[in-house]
């Protein structure tokens, strides 16, 4: 492990950090002062290189082979040589390169612009149906009701699971998810029941496909594509896990800071109500403004220097999407302030955000995530009017997810019409 002094900022892979929110201000002061930071982490013991510059993230990101999701995954939190090895080395975000690539090849078969772009009818049928249980009601709890309920209706469905399994999932997810969180789950024995359950019921799905092949995402899986053969059970069962959790909780994620944004700024609101062909534009900077995932990690794989620091085999590095996000040499003065506008001055901004990672392993989500986003506030927008927060907003306690786990709402009630 490196030797050098520690930089002087609040440890940003302790879950306390955010568990009142994202600290932006520090984040801020943690960019103006260089691209890479040497911290201590009392809460794990392990030091760790804070990487908060574009360039720098993204050449980490790009190189595998220098920098390893799997040596010691790709999560903050430390884990026994045990644990890595039985259960962590199997799920596709802490794999590098050429044993990732085998289900990727399968889901960006399954996940291309013109597949996502055929789901879109179903999704605005759900979309609508999430918004018309609450829209005569004036209120509602934003995040369960509304953010919560398409992301995993569209998972599910694309994986022939059946609707009335999904607050079975959504309990799971979230225990797996927020194990940091002790509202949310017990404790680590907690999460781990959870991941099994998902497991069991995944073991289920591939049984059911051997004596009744489906044609849809688990189908794909299990029998692969012209390019790429099929995985094996074993494999199927970990991606499954993965494929529910990130497909489920991200976009619930950005949705629900999306709609806090939106009240928190009622003149843009108003914006997207009067021109909600500009919706799409403002997805992208919820996007941004709001990542999903706060971070990730890499671990050396031999000496490197970057951004004029010298990393030493071993050590733990930590990318903070989030920051990068925010950075005002690329997004403009004003990138510490949501403007639902910014893409409109900055055409390629789906491109120059980091919301998604970079490198190998880039979201193959993307396009499902960006169209669920879409049709969810194409039908929030201009329903649920004059929203406004109702009580506190609780954050979860995470290093992982940048989640909101309670928002109370108000809005005009809508009144239904009479059938002619």
């Amino acid at each position: 492990m490196s030797q050098c002094p520690f930089a002087d900022f609040q440890n940003m892979i302790d879950p306390d950090t955010y568990a009142d929110g994202m600290p932006y201000d520090e984040l801020a002061r943690i960019r103006k002062s260089g691209p890479i930071h040497y911290m201590d982490d009392p809460t794990m013991g392990v030091p760790y290189w804070l990487v908060t510059g574009r360039e720098e993230i993204d050449f980490i990101s790009k190189n595998p082979d220098l920098f390893s999701s799997e040596a010691r995954t790709a999560l903050a939190d430390e884990h026994s040589p045990e644990d890595i090895e039985v259960i962590h080395k199997n799920m596709t975000i802490n794999m590098d390169p050429p044993r990732q690539l085998k289900s990727r090849k399968i889901v960006r078969a399954t996940f291309t612009p013109r597949a996502v772009d055929s789901y879109e009818e179903r999704f605005r049928e759900h979309a609508r149906n999430i918004v018309d249980a609450v829209a005569s009601r004036g209120e509602c709890e934003f995040v369960e009701e509304v953010a919560a309920e398409l992301p995993l209706l569209a998972i599910l469905e694309l994986c022939g699971i059946p609707a009335e399994d999904r607050k079975d999932f959504f309990e799971w997810t979230n225990t797996m998810m927020f194990n940091q969180d002790a509202s949310m789950a017990v404790d680590k024995e907690a999460a781990e029941m959870a991941s099994f359950k998902v497991i069991e019921y995944a073991m289920k799905l591939a049984a059911e496909h051997q004596d009744n092949p489906k044609d849809d995402i688990i189908g794909a899986l299990l029998r692969g594509t012209e390019r790429a053969e099929g995985l094996d059970e074993s494999e199927f069962v970990w991606f499954f896990l993965m494929l529910i959790a990130a497909g489920n909780e991200s976009t619930r994620t950005v949705t629900s800071h999306g709609m806090r944004l939106l009240m928190e700024h009622p003149d843009q609101l108003q914006y997207l109500v009067d021109n909600p062909d500009k919706i799409p534009n403002a997805c992208e900077e919820m996007l941004r403004y709001n990542t999903a995932f706060i971070l990730m990690r890499r671990t050396a794989m031999e000496d490197v220097e970057v951004g004029g620091a010298q990393i030493r085999k071993g050590d733990k590095i930590i990318l903070h999407y989030h920051t990068v996000n925010h950075d005002e040499s690329i997004f403009g003065e004003d990138a510490m302030e949501f403007d639902v506008t910014r893409a409109e001055r900055i055409p390629d901004l789906y491109n120059q955000h980091r919301a998604f990672g970079i490198g190998q392993h880039f979201c193959l989500g993307t396009h499902l995530a960006r169209l669920e986003m879409r049709v969810m506030f194409e039908e929030i927008i201009p329903r649920m009017r004059n929203p406004k927060l109702q009580g506190d907003i609780v954050y979860t306690r995470s290093n992982l997810v940048n989640g909101i786990r309670e928002m109370h709402i108000t809005f005009d009630p809508e009144v239904k019409r009479n059938a002619a």
